[in-house]
């Protein structure tokens, strides 16, 4: 206890003010602090080997021109353990190298260094309770109707509170008093207290809760009752009141011009530079100096109860864990790295900014970078993740076992709610953010300031149903300097409802142009890149190597790779689960256009994850980023999922058809109808000289896992058979987590060929297996089991492939 008491006083500087309250309209100064204690890594516990890596590590971010400079301070046991500064504050209007005192414009790590932690004396001081109504203290708060008067302060502490992640920017204008009218008479989308929305906006209105309750606005109450008494004398709002401009670490310009000190974020500005969300600047000793008051237990200024409440893990939905203003294990965390256990916390900020804690080890770490200086471009997140992981990879003195168990008490939370058993209440769907979603919420940073084109269809949506040509021409787009200049379609074109070749056009709704890349061309050409900087994909795939969106990624990953023009793949989800695998490898010479990888025909990947796997295996030199899917997990079905379904093709209409489509597809190569061009593709299967019955029976018989066959008549209006009347049968999913779809296929073909050998016509059969050994065993009239027995040499080496580029983790067994 007497250690954590005098590293609470040293991080502090003046013992006399740790602990004082002090009262309202009291003047105030800074205590001088004294110079943080530095320690050498090795007695801190640390590898002083792994530390240096760090250097090579920000220099390859500078070199990247991902950002411009940065400062990099690890702490443990409240001492400095390395403290750096490296590259840049400033590269224009002129260059200014970087110190380690650089004050930065902190954006959202406002949160937790001011105005949570300002929510949370007004707490302990009982000038709020946690779960009382917001709408209590700003009455005008619950003018938007159902809903809003139920938002409690934890909520919006939460981000559970179903605000919006940003309100539109024309609300922002006139005082504030004016622009919170406006805000208050928005409806929201959805009840309260059901998922994670990352929300400025519910940060904003607790600045105001903290104006309102305390009678103090957020920066003053901020200085009196948390950055003096922990002597923060770099951390404030409005910092060109301290500091000399040139101190400061310049962001993206302002009316023209670069203005270090001006907040970044343009909400903020419109609120005065003073706002719950944003506004604050720091230095990296500053937060060193809060990290260590933190992890002490407050340093004096909140209590251990108000730490101990704001660290606890929360479960919101069925996979996000958020504290009381901190990140835990969302899909922000990846700030934390590879290594830090659960039970570790932190945050990021828009302009390159973040901070992690974590208690097990008592270390944190202090990345600040100006990432949107000088032309907006920047991105250090994988900077963040890459520093992190070092520096828990450094940590010498703590057991394995103490690391395990930190994360045990998260890790029960998402089993519960895994099982049904834990998490806010919202319905069995998980609250996953498609690709589209993520780019959008993140500001657009992946593509900010490019020209690009699109390649889409009609499934490429975002949650709320805009289409990705909308998303990408919005307001948000433009403000972020998005320019979207032509579109290319795959297969079914644009719209998704064609069932031939395409020829180029134009979008009716947009106007822009559409190289179809399902014409008599299948990959873009030279002039398809002309004045590009980049290319979008956004794709819903099938979960099957043979639907050909596959395909139609890879050639335009070679493609663009020759042209010297970046690939985005905006990510979505594997529709029939990314859990499991099925089926054999495709023959490295039975490549086609309906098998573009060796990979099996049931791939277990994301879309996201197959360009990665093809970029890596087929050794091309482009430049592929992924925005991952928010808050998904492998083993979702596309229904679990929450976001809407949208036809990816004419002929997928379902979920239900999408399981059934890699095996039943497997007999459209023959004389055999799958359904086409009847109410239920895929669930139907016919020929006018088939005995459904006689199928249907030897199926059942068979105990085929996870489906029932009853035999029907139907007459397709199109596609094979169309207008000719069918026998067949009618496959119902029982039990689609024991379906198998490619071992269904393989027993259909093996009953038609006992049943009807002369009427079948098998010859086009193995067309879409693409594997000479399954299709050999199968015309020697090997058991289906035995063929499926087959495969799991293949696919166990696949899974070995696989595992080193996975963007989601598998659940352990």
């Amino acid at each position: 206890m007497t250690r954590r008491l005098t590293l609470a006083f040293l991080l502090a500087g003046v013992p006399v003010v740790m602990g004082a309250r002090v009262p309202a309209g009291a003047s105030v100064s800074a205590p001088k602090p004294d110079p943080l204690e530095t320690i050498s890594p090795r007695a801190a516990g640390f590898s002083a080997e792994r530390l240096q890596l760090i250097d090579e590590m920000v220099h390859g971010a500078i070199q990247r021109h991902e950002v411009p400079g940065a400062v990099v301070l690890v702490g443990r046991h409240g001492r400095v353990v390395f403290r750096r500064a490296y590259g840049d504050r400033a590269i224009e209007p002129r260059r200014v190298p970087m110190s380690v005192d650089t004050v930065f414009d902190l954006a959202s790590l406002t949160k937790p260094v001011a105005t949570a932690p300002s929510v949370m004396l007004l707490v302990e001081r009982g000038r709020v309770r946690l779960s009382d109504p917001v709408s209590r203290y700003l009455p005008g708060f619950a003018a938007g109707g159902v809903g809003r008067e139920t938002i409690t302060v934890e909520q919006l502490l939460l981000h559970s509170a179903s605000l919006p992640p940003d309100d539109p920017l024309e609300l922002y204008t006139g005082t504030p008093a004016e622009i919170f009218a406006r805000k208050n008479a928005l409806p929201l989308a959805h009840a309260p207290g059901r998922e994670f929305v990352y929300s400025d906006v519910g940060y904003e209105y607790l600045g105001e809760l903290v104006r309102t309750i305390s009678g103090q606005p957020l920066d003053e109450f901020a200085r009196r009752n948390i950055f003096v008494p922990l002597a923060m004398r770099d951390t404030t709002f409005h910092p060109l009141e301290k500091f000399a401009a040139a101190r400061i670490a310049p962001t993206e310009k302002h009316d023209g011009a670069f203005t270090p000190g001006i907040v970044d974020d343009p909400r903020a500005r419109a609120l005065g530079g003073v706002a719950g969300h944003a506004g604050l600047f720091g230095t990296a000793d500053d937060l060193a100096r809060f990290c260590g008051a933190v992890l002490t237990g407050g340093g004096g200024v909140l209590s251990k109860a108000s730490i101990a409440a704001m660290t606890r893990p929360r479960l919101i939905g069925r996979t996000d864990v958020r504290g009381l203003g901190w990140d835990i294990a969302t899909g922000y965390s990846t700030v934390r790295g590879d290594l830090f256990p659960f039970g570790s916390f932190g945050h990021t900020g828009w302009t390159g900014t973040s901070m992690w804690l974590d208690p097990t080890t008592d270390t944190f770490v202090i990345i600040l970078a100006s990432r949107n200086h000088p032309d907006g471009k920047g991105d250090a997140r994988t900077l963040r993740a890459r520093v992190a992981t070092l520096v828990a990879a450094a940590i010498t003195d703590v057991p394995v076992e103490t690391l395990r168990k930190a994360s045990e008490p998260i890790e029960r939370l998402l089993a519960a709610a895994r099982s049904g058993e834990g998490g806010a209440t919202g319905g069995p769907s998980a609250a996953v953010l498609a690709g589209i979603d993520v780019l959008e919420r993140d500001g657009f940073v992946a593509i900010a300031g490019k020209r690009i084109a699109l390649l889409t269809h009609a499934a490429g949506r975002t949650r709320d149903g805009r289409t990705s040509v909308e998303a990408l021409r919005s307001e948000g787009a433009r403000r972020a300097g998005v320019t979207l200049v032509r579109l290319f379609s795959p297969e079914h074109g644009l719209a998704g409802r064609a069932d031939e070749k395409m020829e180029d056009g134009f979008d009716t709704a947009s106007g822009l142009p559409i190289r179809s890349l399902y014409g008599d061309a299948r990959r873009p050409g030279p002039d398809d890149f002309a004045g590009l900087d980049a290319v979008v994909v956004d794709l819903q795939d099938a979960g099957c190597r043979f639907y050909t969106y596959l395909t139609t990624m890879g050639y335009l990953l070679e493609e663009a790779a020759k042209a010297k023009v970046a690939v985005i793949v905006l990510d979505r989800p594997d529709p029939i689960g990314a859990d499991r695998t099925e089926g054999p490898l495709a023959d490295a010479d039975a490549l086609s256009f309906t098998a573009y990888h060796p990979i099996p025909i049931r791939t277990g990947l994301t879309i996201g994850e197959a360009a990665v796997l093809f970029q890596r295996e087929r050794h091309l030199p482009v430049d592929l980023t992924v925005v991952p899917l928010h808050g998904y997990r492998r083993e979702l079905w596309f229904d679990e999922t929450g976001l809407p379904w949208s036809d990816p093709s004419p002929n997928l209409r379902s979920v239900t058809q999408a399981a059934l489509y890699p095996g039943v597809a497997l007999l459209e190569t023959t004389n055999v109808s799958v359904g086409r061009g009847t109410d239920a593709p895929f669930e139907l299967l016919g020929a006018p000289w088939m005995d459904g019955a006689a199928l249907a029976a030897r199926l059942s018989a068979l105990g085929v896992p996870g489906a029932r066959f009853v035999p029907v008549r139907f007459t397709p209006r199109s596609s094979t058979f169309a207008g000719e009347e069918c026998g067949g049968i009618r496959i119902t999913v029982l039990n689609r987590e024991r379906l198998e779809p490619v071992r269904l296929g393989l027993e259909i073909a093996a009953a038609l060929r006992i049943l009807q050998p002369a009427l079948w016509n098998s010859a086009g059969f193995g067309t879409l297996l693409a594997s000479r050994a399954t299709l050999d065993a199968w015309k020697r009239g090997e058991s289906v089991e035995s063929i499926v027995t087959s495969w799991a040499p293949g696919l166990r080496a696949y899974e070995t492939r696989i595992a080193g580029l996975l963007l989601y983790p598998r659940l352990q067994p």
